[in-house]
C-alpha cells in the first residue's frame, strides 16, 4: 500500500476515537454510541451501508458487509470493540482521552486496546473504496460494545439476536496478535493468536454463625472463606498442552535452535528466555483470587463472606477446572460462575493462518511468526456461538523497549505512528489474499 491518505487516516482515526470517552466500568456504565456513530459515518463515506444495533440504549454496535468477488467463498468476520477500561488521569503523563500525537506516538486509552485496530479497519476499507478494490471473500465488519465487561450488550447480543448479519462467516479476526515481541537478543517475534483460554470468573460464598467478635466462634465465615482463598491461591495446576501451545513451543524451539522437548516443558521454557512469556501463561489452568468482601464492623463476626476469583481454563480442561475448584473450596464454601465463557482453539495449518503469516513476513521479513494461545479472552468467544473460528491479528511493528503487553489496561497507553502504518499495510495485504 502506497496510499498516503490511508496512512494519515489511520492516525487521525485512532486519535479521534481515543478522544471519544467510551469507558466501560461494568454494570452497564458505558456509552459507546458516539464512537459507533463516528465509525458508521466513516464506513458510509466509503459507500457501505452500516447498521447500528442496540440491546440497551447507548450501547451501540455497528455492522457492515463488503461484498467479495467469489460468491462461493466463505465470509470473513473482521471485528473490534469500541469500549475501553477506566483510566485515572492523575496517573498519566497526558490526559488519557486527549488522543495527543507527540513525537510520533498517539497517546490515550484505547491506543492498543483496541481503537488502533478499529482505525486500521476504517482506513483499509476507505482505501479500497478509493481504489475500487474488491476482496475475494465477503468481509463482515463489526464494531462492538461491552467487550471489556460481559459482552452482553455487544458481541453476545449480536450473536444471539442478529446472527443473520454474519451469514456465511466461518472465520473471524480481531485483537491481540501480530505485534512485535522483542526477545532482548535482536530477534523479532510476531505471535498470531490461534486460541484463547476460557473465562471462569468465580464467586465464592462462605456462611457461618454471626456473633460477637470477642467470643469463640468455630463457625466463622471469614475464616472459612480465607482458608479456601489461600488454597486456591497456593494451588499448583498441572501441565496441559493444547495443540496451539504445542505448535508454539515447537516453532519457538526451532527459532532458538533448542530441542523441542515437550516432555520437559518447564525446562524448555527456561531455554527460550524472554520468549517464554508468550506461552508460559497458557500451559496450565489458573485461578487468582482478586476480591474479598465480608463484615461491617470490627467487633462483629459476619454470617457471610464473599470472594471473587479470576479463573481461566484451557481448551478441553473446563471439567478439570470445575472438579479442582470443588476440592479447593471444600465443604464449607460454595462457588458459582460469576461469568463464564468457552475456551477456543483455531487450526494453525489453515489457509487463513498462512495468509496472516505471509502478510507479516512481507513487511517484517526479519521477523519470526509464531502461533500462540491468548491467556485472556476476546469477542471471539461470543462469535464462536455462530460457528466462527477466531484468530488474533491486529498487526503492529513496535520498537525495542516498547512493552506492548504492559500497556493493555495500563498507564500511559500509546502506540507509535509507524506501528499504525505497518498495521494498515499488513491488514490490507492479508484481507486481499485471505
Amino acid at each position: 500500500m502506497a496510499d498516503r491518505q490511508a496512512l494519515d487516516e489511520v492516525v487521525t482515526f485512532t486519535s479521534d476515537l481515543i478522544r471519544i470517552d467510551t469507558t466501560n466500568r461494568g454494570g452497564g456504565d458505558c456509552q459507546e454510541r458516539p464512537a459507533a456513530e463516528y465509525a458508521a459515518a466513516r464506513l458510509a463515506e466509503a459507500g457501505l451501508a452500516p447498521t447500528l444495533l442496540e440491546r440497551t440504549k447507548g450501547r451501540t454496535n455497528v455492522v457492515a458487509r463488503i461484498e467479495g468477488s467469489d460468491p462461493s467463498a466463505d465470509a470473513l468476520l473482521l471485528h473490534g470493540h469500541l469500549d475501553v477500561v477506566p483510566a485515572e488521569a492523575r496517573d498519566w503523563s497526558v490526559h488519557p482521552f486527549s488522543g495527543e500525537i507527540r513525537d510520533g506516538v498517539v497517546w490515550g486509552r484505547g491506543a492498543v486496546d483496541m481503537k488502533n485496530m478499529d482505525a486500521m479497519i476504517l482506513a483499509v476499507v476507505r482505501f479500497w473504496a478509493r481504489q475500487g478494490v474488491k476482496p475475494r471473500r465477503d468481509i463482515v465488519i463489526a464494531f462492538t460494545a461491552d467487550e471489556e465487561a460481559s459482552a452482553e450488550d455487544g458481541s453476545g447480543f449480536l450473536a444471539d439476536r442478529h446472527a443473520s448479519l454474519f451469514e456465511g462467516c466461518t472465520e473471524g479476526v480481531s485483537e491481540s496478535g501480530a505485534f512485535t515481541f522483542h526477545d532482548g537478543s535482536g530477534r523479532e517475534l510476531y505471535p498470531i493468536a490461534a486460541g484463547e483460554r476460557g473465562t471462569g470468573w468465580l464467586k465464592l460464598t462462605a456462611r457461618g454463625r454471626a456473633g460477637h467478635g470477642s467470643k469463640v466462634n468455630r463457625d466463622n465465615a471469614v475464616t472459612r472463606l480465607a482458608a479456601a482463598v489461600a488454597r486456591i491461591g497456593d494451588h499448583e495446576w498441572p501441565l496441559r498442552l493444547t495443540p496451539t501451545v504445542r505448535a508454539a513451543l515447537t516453532e519457538l524451539a526451532a527459532v532458538y535452535r533448542v530441542a523441542p522437548d515437550l516432555d520437559d516443558v518447564d525446562g524448555l521454557l527456561k531455554k527460550l528466555g524472554p520468549a517464554a512469556a508468550l506461552v508460559e501463561a497458557t500451559v496450565r489452568n489458573s485461578a487468582n483470587p482478586t476480591m474479598m468482601d465480608a463484615g461491617y464492623k470490627v467487633n462483629v463476626i459476619p454470617g457471610e463472606a464473599v470472594a471473587y476469583v479470576d479463573g481461566r481454563y484451557l481448551p478441553g480442561a473446563e471439567e478439570e477446572f470445575r472438579t479442582t475448584l470443588d476440592l479447593l473450596t471444600g465443604p464449607d464454601v460454595e462457588w458459582e460462575f460469576h461469568h463464564r465463557e468457552v475456551a477456543l482453539q483455531a487450526p494453525v495449518d489453515s489457509p487463513t493462518f498462512a495468509s496472516m503469516r505471509a502478510a507479516v513476513e512481507e513487511f517484517a521479513p526479519q521477523g519470526h511468526v509464531v502461533q500462540y494461545c491468548m491467556s485472556g479472552g476476546t469477542d471471539a468467544k461470543q462469535f464462536s456461538r455462530l460457528g466462527i473460528t477466531g484468530y488474533g491479528f491486529a498487526p503492529l511493528k513496535l520498537p525495542e523497549g516498547f512493552d506492548y503487553q504492559a500497556l493493555f489496561h495500563g498507564v500511559d497507553e500509546r502506540v507509535p505512528v509507524e506501528a499504525l502504518h505497518f498495521g494498515v499495510r499488513v491488514l490490507d495485504r492479508f484481507l486481499r489474499t485471505a
